[in-house]
């Protein structure tokens, strides 16, 4: 397992499995340090970190697919930890009117301490680490979403305790948020059992890397084979951005929407996670995601926790 690239004393965070164990586990343990000291400041979301750990720090984020939860969380991320962050939607940059990733990189670099890049292209958070001398930052792209995943490790264990030896369930999409939980099947040693359909299924690839790193993942087309005895079952929207072909997509996933009858068959404690936005009646019941098994606000809150710990992580601190 590649570690992830170092630039003196910081690194990118591009994916999970570009981790170590040890690294993973740091980020997580911090999170859940700087979410108790968030909790101390009665509420007050506009509070700074009385150390200001990222002080004179910077943060340019590029959005390239539109956001709610990352740039919020984000933006209050670096908020809190006393840094400055400034928002580039594609469009009302260079990088949308045919400026290179390469070039954009370089110039970026000599003007923020990190990049956060919500990308349409893997292909293209690659290429800027490789040219970029700052911190990249992976907050999503077509083929993985490890933001989100670290955020849902994080409420997992504050709902069920140690993910390790853990089964999660997932039900759907074999898509980026899917491949990241591959990813992070290894990295925190849970067993991971997928339903996907066969046209829909996770890249081969990526399940193979994971079981040949000693971890417990399997693949179906029957969600409730893969939900018996799960701690946590999760979906994700069937219709993704970008999809041209939403009609089909939810003929074909329909039957693994995840309602009241799949949750009876997981583990009568499991909890239902969910990335959001949700469309109810589509990949979830409502019964489901609004029902008391439902963790998908507190999932949402953490990502702000998380995306701080991230941060840290890459400067090093």
């Amino acid at each position: 397992m590649a570690h992830a690239k170092l630039l003196k004393d910081h690194r990118h965070f591009l994916d999970i499995s570009s981790l170590t164990p040890e690294d993973a586990r740091e980020i997580i343990e911090t999170a859940k340090t700087l979410k108790k000291a968030a909790k101390k400041q009665n509420q007050s979301k506009g509070f700074v970190h009385p150390d200001a750990p990222l002080k004179n720090k910077a943060l340019a984020m590029i959005f390239e697919k539109s956001s709610t939860r990352t740039r919020v969380s984000f933006e209050m991320a670096m908020h809190q930890l006393g840094g400055k962050s400034v928002v580039l939607q594609n469009h009302d940059m260079q990088l949308g009117r045919g400026e290179s990733v390469s070039d954009t990189a370089q110039v970026l670099s000599g003007f923020v301490d990190a990049i956060m890049l919500r990308a349409n292209s893997h292909a293209d958070l690659l290429e800027m680490a490789e040219c970029s001398s700052v911190p990249i930052i992976n907050a999503l792209t077509d083929f993985s979403h490890p933001c989100q995943i670290m955020a849902d490790v994080l409420t997992f264990e504050e709902h069920k305790g140690n993910i390790a030896g853990k089964k999660i369930a997932w039900s759907g999409d074999g898509n980026n948020v899917a491949i990241s939980w591959i990813h992070a099947a290894v990295l925190f040693d849970c067993e991971l059992s997928l339903a996907c359909p066969s046209d829909y299924s996770p890249i081969a690839q990526e399940i193979q890397w994971a079981q040949n790193n000693g971890a417990k993942v399997t693949l179906t087309e029957d969600p409730n084979a893969a939900v018996i005895y799960a701690d946590c079952v999760i979906t994700d929207t069937f219709v993704s951005m970008g999809d041209d072909d939403a009609d089909q997509r939810l003929k074909d996933l329909s039957p693994y929407m995840v309602d009241g009858d799949l949750m009876d068959k997981a583990d009568k404690e499991a909890i239902f996670m969910h990335c959001l936005p949700a469309h109810r009646g589509e990949e979830v019941s409502a019964d489901v995601i609004d029902g008391p098994k439902s963790v998908i606000w507190d999932e949402a809150e953490n990502r702000l926790h998380i995306q701080k710990a991230i941060l840290m992580w890459c400067f090093g601190k």
